[in-house]
């Protein structure tokens, strides 16, 4: 960390270069132990957010007797090992590849870092739902 400046309103945080999570973790402890202010009350500091979109390609439009809906898309990517760190930013999205096809694709939005590290893990990577191969 480059430089902290504590003034009477709160604290003004200038660096030069991008925080590293340790970084982060220093700042919210020195926060936190300010006698003026409720801890309680005090977010956890963090890098700011993007939204990267993704496709999941390689599902069927229907699963049985009833079509995929985003609620039941949103209960197995909780339940994949690929997801297990990613927020979703709004409700996936699903439509039918083509009129005469019974696939599907779906459109997730999720919350990434800057530097799209999440999306980067999980882009071309391969997950299960049911006996189909779903790809990212």
């Amino acid at each position: 960390m480059d430089f902290l400046q504590v003034s009477n309103d709160g604290v003004n945080i200038m660096m030069t270069k991008p925080a590293s999570p340790s970084d982060l973790t220093t700042i919210e402890k020195y926060i936190k132990n300010i006698n003026n202010i409720a801890s309680d009350s005090i977010e956890s500091p963090h890098l700011s957010k993007s939204k990267s979109y993704l496709k999941i390609i390689g599902l069927p439009h229907s699963m049985g007797n009833s079509i995929i809906t985003p609620n039941f898309i949103k209960g197995v990517l909780k339940e994949t090992h690929l997801f297990k760190d990613v927020l979703l930013a709004s409700k996936p999205q699903i439509i039918k590849a083509s009129p005469k096809s019974d696939m599907a694709v779906v459109w997730v939005n999720i919350w990434d870092s800057q530097s799209n590290s999440s999306a980067k893990n999980i882009i071309n990577c391969h997950f299960n739902i049911s006996h189909f191969i779903a790809t990212v």
